[in-house]
């Protein structure tokens, strides 16, 4: 098939910058088909230099799928699917800052995250991406029968929890984050998804985790899950099945929540960093 675009695999485990594509035009739907194949081929797409107002990020991010509306955060006046998500100089925190899952603790959480960065710091604010695919695949046979028989609870309560349970007062997420937290609706009751997910689209298994929202294993204490869920974020995490990604102003990533897990990185303090999020409505694990 004659390629629509350049397309160059990075470095690491997953993921793939696309060349050639101006996303804030209007995008034929071939180049649209392709880039989707692209994208599940490789779980997540980087472009550059890409001056998109947010109009234009929702308008190529439904071409994907219907968009989400984000609970906790002031999404941006006339475009209420996109949030912004900003570090300020003076803050310690950053918003995502620990491995997880986009809106994993929904019943039907998010299938995907674009993510555009309108302003960045000079050095540092990368984000790491893991491939819960290669990191199903390199389990023992043992192991992966032990999953498959596990679901994990998730409960949007740990979201509002890092927003106001700091003992020294100081929120875990940048300012951006609390906007809404205190008042948001989120799920009433813990979402439960199976810890090996079959993507809906490729048939891949994955390992589906998202420690950072995660309260415990189904029928199982919390202390009793503990060690295993750690263990199961130290595999996952491992450098041999994740990408890093150095933003740039224009950048942006487009990645696969359906078996990638992501962080940002919080190695910027004392500089501004300043991006542009929207989610693609997803369907329950199986």
């Amino acid at each position: 098939m004659r390629e629509l675009f350049e397309l160059n695999p990075l470095p690491g485990a997953l993921g793939a910058e696309v060349r050639g594509v101006d996303l804030g035009a209007d995008i034929a739907d071939d180049v649209i088909d392709r880039l989707r194949q692209r994208w599940l081929e490789h779980r997540v797409l980087f472009f550059r230099g890409q001056e998109l107002n947010p109009g234009q990020l929702a308008e190529f991010g439904r071409r994907f799928g219907p968009l989400e509306h984000y609970p906790f955060v002031e999404p941006l006046p006339d475009h209420p699917e996109v949030i912004p998500v900003i570090k300020e100089p003076d803050e310690r925190a950053n918003f995502g800052g620990g491995w997880h899952t986009d809106l994993v603790y929904r019943p039907e959480p998010s299938a995907a995250t674009m993510l555009h960065a309108v302003e960045v710091p000079a050095r540092g604010g990368d984000t790491l991406f893991a491939d819960g695919v290669l990191a199903f695949e390199a389990l023992s046979d043992r192991m992966r029968a032990l999953l498959d028989g596990l679901r994990v609870v998730y409960h949007v309560a740990h979201v509002r929890r890092h927003v106001h349970d700091r003992s020294d007062g100081e929120s875990t997420y940048s300012r951006s984050m609390p906007a809404r937290a205190a008042s948001a609706e989120g799920p009433a009751s813990p979402a439960h998804h199976p810890v090996v997910r079959t993507h809906p689209e490729t048939g891949h298994r994955s390992l589906y985790f998202s420690r950072e929202h995660t309260e415990r294993f189904e029928s199982m204490t919390i202390a009793e899950s503990r060690p295993l869920l750690d263990w199961l974020e130290a595999h996952v995490t491992q450098p041999v099945f994740t990408t890093r990604f150095h933003w740039e102003s224009g950048s942006l990533a487009f990645w696969d929540n359906r078996c990638v897990s992501h962080c940002a990185l919080n190695d910027y303090a004392g500089e501004r960093r300043h991006m542009h999020r929207i989610t693609i409505a997803g369907d329950a694990p199986f």
